[in-house]
């Protein structure tokens, strides 16, 4: 080997010496941060936005503690700047929506009936134009027999807990034992049948009131549900309040990244 071609191999610096870091100055961390917040906030604007569910009216689909990430774009015809990204389309029967509502004003409910439906519950059993309804999503835990809930809808005013002004409308929109809703209304229901305050107790969901359609549970911290069977206390010689148990038992870990059906 030649000396300029030893020199050559001699004199090269190592990979290591040669690789330099880039430290960001102030200008461009501030720049980068201006970035993340500007797509956080366009997407919390135009198409998700984090709930929380407080109570047990979705049960098992969705659980107290579930936090959501919601879809505030599918159902919005005028979002023109989102629509590629998440593409628009009308609401279903079977789709879960968040929607207004003057009492708290942000409800959670299982889409049951479209305009021109003509709905019926007989003990139970949810009726759609004259075809049972297969929901595999609902649950029925133990409760008292309600009429008013159970059998629906009711010619008789006998339960306080529904809404007088919806009950007068309500006998309006009923033909033959069934009620027709009406253009441009939705009949909602919670999952958990005898635990949900819904439609069945203060009317229709306007189409315009419907907002977002949750897409998945990001985070679930574990909470008692008034409405689950009370379980029997462990008499385990207090293994599970060692650390990695209380870790466990903080959250719902495998209800994270759930997608919502």
């Amino acid at each position: 080997m030649s000396t300029t071609a030893r020199g050559a191999i001699s004199g090269a610096a190592p990979v290591w010496a040669r690789v330099r870091l880039h430290l960001p100055t102030v200008p461009e961390a501030f720049a980068s941060l201006l970035r993340t917040l500007v797509v956080a906030l366009f997407l919390l604007t135009f198409l998700l936005q984090p709930f929380l569910i407080p109570s047990e009216s979705m049960e098992h689909t969705l659980l107290v503690g579930d936090f959501l990430l919601v879809n505030k774009q599918i159902f919005s015809p005028t979002g023109k700047l989102t629509r590629w990204i998440m593409p628009y389309r009308d609401v279903r029967r079977g789709d879960i929506v968040v929607f207004h509502h003057p009492r708290p004003p942000l409800l959670v409910k299982r889409v049951i009936g479209l305009p021109g439906d003509r709905i019926r519950i007989d003990e139970d059993r949810v009726w759609v134009n004259g075809q049972p309804l297969n929901e595999p999503y609902a649950a029925f835990e133990p409760a008292a027999f309600n009429p008013a809930r159970d059998n629906f809808p009711e010619s008789v005013y006998a339960d306080p807990s529904i809404d007088l002004d919806w009950w007068r409308q309500m006998q309006r929109l009923v033909q033959n034992g069934e009620l027709v809703v009406p253009p441009g209304e939705y009949f909602v229901l919670g999952d958990n049948r005898n635990h949900s305050n819904d439609s069945r107790f203060w009317g229709l969901v306007p189409r315009d009131a419907i907002v977002a359609r949750p897409l998945v549970i990001y985070f679930s911290l574990r909470r008692p549900s008034t409405t689950d069977v009370e379980q029997a206390p462990d008499d385990r010689l207090g293994h599970d309040r060692e650390l990695t148990a209380k870790l466990a038992e903080f959250a719902r870990w495998n209800r994270i990244f759930h997608v919502i059906r």
